[in-house]
């Protein structure tokens, strides 16, 4: 038996140009703070949890209404012995029609159960991937993080 990479699958009543055009609107579910361009092959961008997580990823496949592949190019989380896991990864988006409906399979390769970061890893992706962009995609709101530290900062600065 082979081990997987962290794996999850969800449909939505939508079309797949639709579900594309929502997975490519990063800002909208998974972080309003990334950097850099995200719906163009060979740009690159950053997510950052300041303190925690920075991984600069590059956009590798856009197969408009079927798949999205991200490399991750350098990667560091502040939460785990190895810092660098994510390194080297891809993070894959493939999207087809199903039964009536759009499916979205989303793989993180490299993610796998015996990496110490996998739990709180695969954790985070279910609630961006499964709760944030499926929102996203059926409401058209996600809820994307917003960086903490840039809130508390904004909030000191208009408090004092």
């Amino acid at each position: 038996m082979s081990i997987q990479s962290y794996t999850t699958t969800f449909s939505v009543d939508r079309t797949p140009a639709e579900v594309f055009a929502a997975v490519n609107d990063v800002r909208g579910w998974w972080s309003e703070d990334v950097e850099g361009c995200t719906d163009e092959v060979g740009a690159e961008f950053v997510f950052e949890v300041k303190g925690v997580h920075y991984s600069k990823i590059r956009v590798t496949q856009l197969v408009p209404g079927e798949k999205v592949v991200w490399r991750v190019l350098d990667a560091h989380m502040t939460f785990v012995e190895d810092a660098t896991e994510w390194e080297d990864t891809e993070i894959r988006f493939e999207i087809s029609e199903r039964e009536g409906a759009t499916e979205v399979r989303f793989t993180h390769v490299g993610l796998l159960p015996e990496i110490e970061c996998y739990d709180a890893c695969s954790n985070a992706w279910a609630l961006y991937v499964g709760g944030s962009l499926r929102s996203l995609i059926v409401t058209g709101e996600g809820q994307p993080s917003s960086n903490p530290d840039e809130a508390r900062y904004q909030e000191r600065q208009h408090a004092g």
